[in-house]
């Protein structure tokens, strides 16, 4: 239990939801307990920079913005920026980080403070040494018992730095007393911040644009009118060369994997958006040694643009899918029509690309927003327990040898220890179908297989997940108790 002899700041009104973000980070700030080191971390564009100014202007607080400069360069900075909110002259007698740090944390001799190092990775590049100056820092703090109060955070983009940082082999592991990770908002918060109430046309704009709060502002602020406005969105924003919007993806590629091979990983990102998700079926598409398409795939993961999870039926293989919606959308419906983009309009490029946009995004994107739904927002008695994962899942069709495996989109499971747990419920998601009851045939079918496989579906729940609805016959095998139905309109606002 924290003490606190700041009163704990009001969120802005113009900080948009975090609310859970910005208790945690004012609970820290005013702690007034002892020194305390805090990191926070998050993917680019999702708001850190924007949240914790918020919070240093509320408190009274110190921010620092690190740039990729020498060192000599930041601690000049650093001294400046120090002495302007101090009211005094800058210092001449830093040796290096070490007094620098000293004289960040006596900020916090007479009262809790919060003092913010923003993209701190940046400092870390230029001097290596930067992590064991600011443990040695705390030492000294708690040594001498001077009852100092700093509230030191740490922020950074550049999610495998910032994981080696606080890592076990860091020195900097153990000294945290919060840390925080800014994830892109979730569908429902996005439709919020874009003020769409159509569910439809949410799911759609979430497929372009995901969650991430800067892209709003990126698009100029400009939201679709209705569902009939969407093409005309997307050229005027997504796809118009005067938008930042425009090369973000390209941006954002280039800032989170550092100057790796960055061909190699936009033909990755193509192949994923295309439908390859293993491994092996990714380094077939690239035509590149499998070590190679593994090196990738990797640095993707490790910075948060890809995220791997295993089937739900063949939990030794694992399936990747990209989690910036605005990368899958570029490198699915984009990126083959690029070139075109220079010689004409975006109306005409977009009515080529729509059909790709609708089956290879956003069909996949809103299996993602059932799966989400599930772990998130479904009450537990739907599928009479509370769900542990939900996931993608295939196998061999033992009817057709050699035909196509037979999939679910939102395979859900229960608690277990260390196997998979049990089978809660296996489901369709058709984003542009009215769902019947041949689906439901389909599900019966896969349980069947999964039964003569030793899988136990005695308590399993065929669920169907439509984007546009359901048959009358459907709806009657509802009310019979055969079947879960969940509509777009559950998705975004029932349970």
């Amino acid at each position: 239990m924290s003490s606190s002899d700041v009163a704990r700041p009001a969120k802005p009104d113009t900080v948009f939801d975090r609310d859970a973000e910005w208790d945690a980070l004012a609970a820290f700030a005013c702690d007034s307990r002892g020194a305390g080191l805090g990191v926070v971390s998050g993917r680019l564009r999702q708001g850190k920079t924007y949240l914790l100014k918020a919070l240093t202007t509320a408190l009274g607080g110190f921010y620092f913005g690190a740039q990729s400069a020498a060192q000599s360069e930041s601690l000049r900075r650093l001294g400046e920026e120090l002495a302007q909110y101090t009211g005094t002259s800058p210092p001449s007698h830093w040796r290096g980080w070490e007094d620098a740090i000293d004289a960040l944390l006596a900020l916090g001799d007479r009262r809790s403070v919060p003092i913010v190092v923003d993209e701190f990775p940046d400092l870390v590049r230029q001097s290596p040494p930067l992590p064991a100056a600011i443990h040695s820092a705390f030492r000294r703090l708690r040594d001498t018992d001077r009852g100092n109060r700093a509230r030191l955070l740490l922020s950074g983009s550049v999610l495998p730095v910032m994981h080696r940082l606080f890592s076990a082999a860091s020195p900097l592991h153990g000294l945290t007393d919060l840390e925080l990770t800014l994830r892109p908002l979730d569908y429902r918060q996005a439709a919020r911040l874009w003020n769409i109430e159509d569910p439809g046309l949410a799911l759609l704009v979430h497929a372009v644009v995901g969650g991430t709060p800067a892209y709003w502002g990126y698009a100029g602020e400009q939201v679709p009118s209705g569902p009939d406005d969407f093409d005309a969105w997307v050229g005027r924003t997504v796809l118009n060369s005067r938008t930042p919007l425009f090369l973000e993806a390209h941006h954002l590629l280039q800032e989170e994997t550092n100057h790796w091979d960055r061909a190699l990983c936009h033909s990755a990102l193509a192949a994923v958006a295309s439908g390859c998700s293993t491994q092996g079926e990714i380094a077939e598409r690239l035509g590149a040694p499998l070590t190679d398409a593994a090196h990738c795939l990797a640095l993707l993961r490790e910075n948060g643009l890809l995220h791997g999870e295993p089937d739900a039926f063949r939990p030794n293989l694992t399936r990747l899918r990209i989690t910036e919606p605005l990368l899958a959308f570029e490198h699915a419906a984009v990126w083959p029509y690029r070139s075109a983009l220079e010689q004409q309009g975006a109306a005409e490029v977009w009515r080529r690309a729509r059909s790709v946009f609708d089956s290879a995004v956003a069909s996949p994107h809103f299996a993602q927003i059932c799966r989400d739904w599930v772990m998130d927002f479904a009450d537990p008695a739907v599928f009479g327990a509370q769900p542990a994962t939900a996931a993608h899942g295939s196998l061999p069709d033992p009817a057709h040898r050699a035909g196509p495996d037979v999939h679910a989109e939102v395979v859900i499971r229960g608690q277990a220890d260390a196997r998979p747990g049990p089978l809660l419920s296996v489901g369709m998601a058709r984003r542009d179908q009215v769902m019947d009851l041949h689906h439901l045939e389909h599900l019966r079918h896969l349980l069947d297989v999964l039964s003569a496989r030793g899988e136990d579906v005695t308590h399993t729940h065929p669920a169907c997940y439509s984007g546009v609805g359901f048959t009358s016959a459907l709806h009657a095998a509802e009310a019979n108790g055969h079947v879960v139905l969940v509509d777009i309109d559950r998705l975004y606002q029932g349970r």
